[in-house]
């Protein structure tokens, strides 16, 4: 085959240090959803929706052919570390957690996640960060160590 074609789709979380609330403006939220977009879009991975709510961030992409998860996580957390950081003194210490979780999506799955992402404010009305994320892992059989996973 001359071509190298791929359609690769993943879900990917983060929160900030220790799940603090830093994101409370909406405002704010929504500036860096976009922000986040931008980042994932130069590193062609085409972003289809970022969502999230006062601790964390979701972000559904198609994954790009030529980066590593690893190396578009890491771009993606340091260049958006930094941006909310020069919005003043009162963003100096943030942080986002040192770990991520992140999930594959198939074709057929698609609709599903990408409304479960623009639904976040609805559903942390319910449910927390910590219990979200369990239930993501239990239902992708993903094996996790509490002793490591919150930050």
């Amino acid at each position: 085959m001359p071509q190298s074609l791929a359609t690769v789709y993943l879900h990917l979380v983060f929160s900030t240090k220790e799940r603090r609330p830093w994101l409370r403006d909406g405002t704010v939220r929504a500036s860096l959803h976009e922000y986040l977009g931008g980042i994932s879009k130069r590193l062609e991975c085409t972003p289809i929706l970022i969502g999230g709510v006062e601790d964390h961030v979701h972000i559904l992409a198609r994954f790009g052919r030529t980066i590593t998860i690893a190396d578009w996580v890491k771009e993606m957390k340091r260049s958006s570390n930094l941006w909310l950081q020069e919005r003043g003194a009162d963003w100096r210490d943030f942080q986002w957690q040192g770990g991520y979780a992140v999930f594959s999506v198939s074709q057929s799955s698609l609709s599903r996640v990408r409304d479960y992402v623009a639904r976040q404010e609805e559903h942390h009305c319910t449910l927390s960060f910590q219990d979200e994320l369990r239930a993501m892992f239990r239902k992708h059989e993903m094996e996790f160590d509490e002793r490591y996973v919150w930050d």
